[in-house]
Protein backbone atom coordinates (compact mmCIF):
# COMPACT_ATOMS: atom_id res chain seq x y z
CA UNK A 1 0.00 0.00 0.00
CA UNK A 2 1.76 2.94 -1.07
CA UNK A 3 0.17 5.31 0.63
CA UNK A 4 0.23 8.24 2.92
CA UNK A 5 -1.80 8.23 5.64
CA UNK A 6 -2.52 10.60 8.72
CA UNK A 7 -4.31 9.56 11.61
CA UNK A 8 -5.77 11.62 14.97
CA UNK A 9 -5.94 10.26 18.08
CA UNK A 10 -3.09 7.82 17.67
CA UNK A 11 -1.06 6.98 20.58
CA UNK A 12 -3.04 4.66 22.08
CA UNK A 13 -5.93 1.97 21.60
CA UNK A 14 -7.97 1.68 18.01
CA UNK A 15 -5.14 4.25 16.57
CA UNK A 16 -2.00 3.06 17.39
CA UNK A 17 -3.46 -0.48 16.31
CA UNK A 18 -4.49 1.36 12.94
CA UNK A 19 -1.45 2.89 12.49
CA UNK A 20 0.67 -0.67 13.01
CA UNK A 21 -1.38 -2.35 10.53
CA UNK A 22 -0.75 0.01 7.77
CA UNK A 23 2.67 0.16 8.37
CA UNK A 24 2.66 -3.42 7.80
CA UNK A 25 0.77 -2.89 4.75
CA UNK A 26 3.63 -0.51 3.06
CA UNK A 27 1.70 2.27 3.93
CA UNK A 28 3.85 5.58 4.99
CA UNK A 29 1.92 6.37 8.43
CA UNK A 30 2.23 10.14 10.46
CA UNK A 31 0.36 9.55 13.86
CA UNK A 32 -0.58 12.29 15.91
CA UNK A 33 -2.10 12.97 19.78
CA UNK A 34 -2.59 15.24 21.68
CA UNK A 35 -0.47 13.69 24.69
CA UNK A 36 3.04 14.27 23.36
CA UNK A 37 4.95 11.91 25.58
CA UNK A 38 2.72 9.14 24.65
CA UNK A 39 3.02 10.00 20.75
CA UNK A 40 6.42 10.42 21.16
CA UNK A 41 6.91 6.98 22.40
CA UNK A 42 4.17 5.36 19.96
CA UNK A 43 5.51 6.79 17.28
CA UNK A 44 9.41 5.19 18.16
CA UNK A 45 7.66 2.06 18.94
CA UNK A 46 6.34 1.91 15.02
CA UNK A 47 9.04 3.74 13.54
CA UNK A 48 7.01 6.61 12.01
CA UNK A 49 6.65 10.40 12.92
CA UNK A 50 5.06 11.44 15.75
CA UNK A 51 3.36 14.84 16.13
CA UNK A 52 1.07 16.65 18.76
CA UNK A 53 -1.70 18.25 17.53
CA UNK A 54 -4.92 19.33 19.29
CA UNK A 55 -8.06 18.60 17.10
CA UNK A 56 -10.34 21.04 18.63
CA UNK A 57 -7.62 23.80 17.25
CA UNK A 58 -7.94 25.26 13.90
CA UNK A 59 -4.75 26.41 14.23
CA UNK A 60 -3.18 22.81 15.52
CA UNK A 61 -5.12 20.63 13.39
CA UNK A 62 -3.82 22.59 9.90
CA UNK A 63 -0.07 22.52 11.35
CA UNK A 64 -0.25 18.96 11.94
CA UNK A 65 -1.13 18.64 8.46
CA UNK A 66 1.45 20.93 6.68
CA UNK A 67 3.93 19.28 9.19
CA UNK A 68 2.96 15.42 8.31
CA UNK A 69 2.96 16.66 4.44
CA UNK A 70 6.37 18.02 4.88
CA UNK A 71 7.56 15.02 6.87
CA UNK A 72 5.86 11.86 4.38
CA UNK A 73 4.56 13.75 1.24
CA UNK A 74 0.94 14.52 -0.04
CA UNK A 75 -1.32 13.23 2.16
CA UNK A 76 -3.71 10.01 0.73
CA UNK A 77 -5.81 9.31 3.72
CA UNK A 78 -7.01 11.53 6.87
CA UNK A 79 -8.34 9.30 10.15
CA UNK A 80 -10.14 10.97 12.14
CA UNK A 81 -9.77 8.96 15.32
CA UNK A 82 -9.73 10.95 18.69
CA UNK A 83 -12.04 10.40 20.65
CA UNK A 84 -13.49 10.78 24.29
CA UNK A 85 -16.17 8.43 26.36
CA UNK A 86 -17.73 9.48 29.74
CA UNK A 87 -20.02 7.98 31.06
CA UNK A 88 -22.48 7.54 33.40
CA UNK A 89 -25.83 9.36 34.27
CA UNK A 90 -27.12 11.85 32.42
CA UNK A 91 -28.37 14.05 34.63
CA UNK A 92 -24.60 13.23 36.59
CA UNK A 93 -22.84 14.46 32.70
CA UNK A 94 -21.17 18.10 34.00
CA UNK A 95 -21.43 20.91 31.53
CA UNK A 96 -17.83 20.61 31.17
CA UNK A 97 -17.59 17.10 30.37
CA UNK A 98 -20.53 17.79 27.38
CA UNK A 99 -18.52 20.71 25.86
CA UNK A 100 -15.51 18.45 26.07
CA UNK A 101 -16.68 15.35 24.58
CA UNK A 102 -18.87 17.90 21.63
CA UNK A 103 -15.33 19.66 21.15
CA UNK A 104 -13.26 16.72 20.20
CA UNK A 105 -15.51 13.66 19.39
CA UNK A 106 -17.41 16.25 16.54
CA UNK A 107 -15.85 19.37 16.47
CA UNK A 108 -12.77 17.62 16.06
CA UNK A 109 -13.97 14.80 12.92
CA UNK A 110 -15.84 18.10 11.53
CA UNK A 111 -12.32 20.28 11.39
CA UNK A 112 -10.04 17.65 9.88
CA UNK A 113 -12.61 16.39 7.68
CA UNK A 114 -12.77 19.86 6.36
CA UNK A 115 -9.16 20.68 6.77
CA UNK A 116 -8.42 17.32 4.43
CA UNK A 117 -10.82 18.00 1.60
CA UNK A 118 -9.16 21.22 1.89
CA UNK A 119 -6.00 19.28 0.57
CA UNK A 120 -8.14 16.98 -1.31
CA UNK A 121 -10.17 18.28 -3.38
CA UNK A 122 -7.67 20.26 -5.34
CA UNK A 123 -5.85 17.37 -6.34
CA UNK A 124 -9.00 15.35 -7.03
CA UNK A 125 -8.53 12.10 -5.02
CA UNK A 126 -8.17 11.16 -1.21
CA UNK A 127 -9.80 9.41 1.40
CA UNK A 128 -11.35 10.68 4.60
CA UNK A 129 -12.14 7.97 7.41
CA UNK A 130 -13.98 8.93 10.37
CA UNK A 131 -14.06 6.75 13.54
CA UNK A 132 -17.75 6.87 14.95
CA UNK A 133 -19.05 3.81 16.34
CA UNK A 134 -22.68 1.84 17.07
CA UNK A 135 -23.25 4.18 19.89
CA UNK A 136 -23.85 6.52 16.75
CA UNK A 137 -27.22 4.28 15.64
CA UNK A 138 -27.81 2.56 18.99
CA UNK A 139 -28.79 4.18 22.10
CA UNK A 140 -27.66 2.91 25.97
CA UNK A 141 -28.44 4.36 29.15
CA UNK A 142 -25.83 5.81 30.45
CA UNK A 143 -23.72 7.20 27.41
CA UNK A 144 -26.46 9.76 26.38
CA UNK A 145 -23.37 12.10 25.32
CA UNK A 146 -21.15 9.52 23.62
CA UNK A 147 -24.31 8.28 21.64
CA UNK A 148 -25.09 12.42 20.63
CA UNK A 149 -21.64 12.92 19.52
CA UNK A 150 -21.37 9.63 17.66
CA UNK A 151 -24.55 10.04 15.56
CA UNK A 152 -23.35 13.92 15.03
CA UNK A 153 -20.29 12.08 13.21
CA UNK A 154 -22.44 9.52 11.41
CA UNK A 155 -24.47 12.17 9.98
CA UNK A 156 -21.88 14.65 9.48
CA UNK A 157 -19.87 12.36 7.71
CA UNK A 158 -23.08 10.84 5.22
CA UNK A 159 -23.73 14.11 4.17
CA UNK A 160 -20.19 14.87 3.85
CA UNK A 161 -20.07 12.16 1.78
CA UNK A 162 -22.73 12.92 -0.54
CA UNK A 163 -21.64 16.01 -1.01
CA UNK A 164 -18.37 15.72 -2.69
CA UNK A 165 -18.74 12.30 -3.87
CA UNK A 166 -18.20 12.70 -7.59
CA UNK A 167 -15.07 14.90 -7.15
CA UNK A 168 -12.68 11.86 -6.62
CA UNK A 169 -12.51 12.20 -2.88
CA UNK A 170 -14.12 9.21 -0.50
CA UNK A 171 -15.84 10.36 2.98
CA UNK A 172 -16.26 7.12 4.92
CA UNK A 173 -17.47 6.07 8.37
CA UNK A 174 -15.87 2.99 10.48
CA UNK A 175 -18.77 2.23 13.23
CA UNK A 176 -17.17 -0.46 15.84
CA UNK A 177 -19.01 -2.10 18.63
CA UNK A 178 -17.76 -2.25 22.10
CA UNK A 179 -13.67 -2.65 21.39
CA UNK A 180 -11.00 -3.62 24.37
CA UNK A 181 -9.48 0.05 24.61
CA UNK A 182 -9.25 2.38 28.13
CA UNK A 183 -13.02 4.03 27.11
CA UNK A 184 -14.34 0.49 28.47
CA UNK A 185 -12.61 0.49 31.26
CA UNK A 186 -14.82 -0.47 34.02
CA UNK A 187 -17.46 -2.08 32.15
CA UNK A 188 -19.02 -5.47 31.66
CA UNK A 189 -19.57 -6.92 28.02
CA UNK A 190 -22.62 -7.31 26.42
CA UNK A 191 -23.83 -11.14 28.07
CA UNK A 192 -23.22 -13.53 25.33
CA UNK A 193 -21.22 -11.33 23.39
CA UNK A 194 -17.85 -10.59 23.08
CA UNK A 195 -16.02 -7.25 22.75
CA UNK A 196 -14.11 -6.43 19.96
CA UNK A 197 -9.79 -5.42 19.77
CA UNK A 198 -8.36 -2.84 18.56
CA UNK A 199 -6.50 -4.75 15.59
CA UNK A 200 -10.34 -6.00 14.55
CA UNK A 201 -10.91 -2.59 14.21
CA UNK A 202 -7.24 -1.65 12.22
CA UNK A 203 -8.16 -4.50 10.15
CA UNK A 204 -11.37 -2.85 8.72
CA UNK A 205 -9.74 0.48 8.15
CA UNK A 206 -7.06 -1.37 6.02
CA UNK A 207 -9.83 -3.07 3.90
CA UNK A 208 -12.12 0.01 3.67
CA UNK A 209 -8.98 2.03 2.55
CA UNK A 210 -8.67 -0.83 -0.19
CA UNK A 211 -11.81 -0.88 -1.02
CA UNK A 212 -13.52 2.57 -0.17
CA UNK A 213 -17.39 2.39 0.77
CA UNK A 214 -19.60 4.91 3.20
CA UNK A 215 -19.56 2.66 6.22
CA UNK A 216 -18.31 -0.68 7.37
CA UNK A 217 -20.04 -2.18 10.97
CA UNK A 218 -17.32 -3.66 13.03
CA UNK A 219 -18.35 -6.70 13.24
CA UNK A 220 -20.19 -7.12 10.16
CA UNK A 221 -22.96 -8.99 11.72
CA UNK A 222 -23.71 -6.49 13.70
CA UNK A 223 -24.53 -4.51 10.80
CA UNK A 224 -27.28 -6.82 9.94
CA UNK A 225 -28.41 -7.06 13.00
CA UNK A 226 -28.77 -3.11 13.80
CA UNK A 227 -31.07 -3.15 10.11
CA UNK A 228 -32.99 -5.50 11.47
CA UNK A 229 -33.50 -4.49 15.40
CA UNK A 230 -34.14 -0.97 13.97
CA UNK A 231 -37.68 -2.74 12.12
CA UNK A 232 -38.92 -4.26 15.63
CA UNK A 233 -41.16 -3.07 18.13
CA UNK A 234 -39.97 -1.22 20.82
CA UNK A 235 -40.74 -3.33 23.23
CA UNK A 236 -38.69 -5.60 21.78
CA UNK A 237 -35.62 -3.62 21.15
CA UNK A 238 -36.21 -2.56 24.66
CA UNK A 239 -36.78 -6.39 26.01
CA UNK A 240 -33.07 -7.57 24.17
CA UNK A 241 -31.37 -4.31 25.89
CA UNK A 242 -32.73 -5.62 29.15
CA UNK A 243 -31.51 -9.03 28.08
CA UNK A 244 -27.55 -8.11 27.06
CA UNK A 245 -27.45 -6.53 30.31
CA UNK A 246 -27.17 -2.80 28.05
CA UNK A 247 -29.69 -0.94 29.79
CA UNK A 248 -26.82 -1.08 32.87
CA UNK A 249 -23.65 -1.81 31.94
CA UNK A 250 -23.11 2.23 31.39
CA UNK A 251 -24.83 2.60 34.92
CA UNK A 252 -23.88 0.46 36.95
CA UNK A 253 -19.96 0.05 36.71
CA UNK A 254 -16.27 0.11 38.24
CA UNK A 255 -15.41 3.80 38.99
CA UNK A 256 -12.04 2.54 40.31
CA UNK A 257 -11.25 0.91 37.23
CA UNK A 258 -12.36 4.18 34.81
CA UNK A 259 -10.59 6.87 37.59
CA UNK A 260 -7.44 6.97 35.90
CA UNK A 261 -9.21 7.43 32.10
CA UNK A 262 -11.78 9.83 33.35
CA UNK A 263 -9.33 11.73 35.06
CA UNK A 264 -7.04 11.92 31.69
CA UNK A 265 -9.93 12.90 29.10
CA UNK A 266 -10.75 15.72 31.77
CA UNK A 267 -6.80 17.02 32.00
Amino acid sequence: MSKVVVITGAARGIGLATARALKAKGATVVIGDIDEAAVKEAAESLDVTGLTVDVTSRESFTAFLDRAEEAAGTIDVVINNAGIMPIGPVTGESDADARRCLDINVHGVMLGTKLALGKMLPQGKGHIINIASLAGVMFTPGLALYNASKAAVVGFTEAARLEVQDRGVHVSAVLPTFTNTELVAGTDSPKGQKNCEPEDIAAAVVDLIGKPRPQAVVPKKLGRQVRIGALLPERVRQATSRRLGLDKIFLEYDEEARKAYDARIRS
